[in-house]
């Protein structure tokens, strides 16, 4: 199974992939953040861009901060996004351990 394969299926796969790409490219955005706050699951799985300098010291309040500019309610979006990473992150630690195991 390859790294790209991992994510296949997974609960937040779209915000992941999107996370990972802009991560890569240096970008903050919301989905860079959900990545930073997973980046020890996603090391774990060798999915997380090594040598990552753009990641913000504080990627939750920075993913608050972005969610705040968009406007509308940042307050539930944020808790709605941190219930989708937590479920991935559980997601991706089940299907790390199958693959190990």
């Amino acid at each position: 199974m390859t790294s790209a394969d991992v994510l296949v299926g997974m609960p937040g796969e779209v915000l992941v992939r999107k996370g990972l790409a802009d991560a890569g490219a240096g970008r903050r955005t919301i989905e860079s953040c959900l990545v930073a706050i997973a980046r020890p699951r996603l090391m774990r799985a060798g999915l997380y861009p090594i040598g990552n300098v753009g990641e913000p010291a504080e990627p939750e309040r920075e993913l608050y901060r972005l969610l705040r500019e968009q406007g509308g309610d940042a307050y539930s979006r944020y808790n709605a996004l941190l219930r989708e990473l937590a479920s991935f992150e559980s997601a991706l630690d089940g299907r790390v351990r199958r693959s190990n195991g």
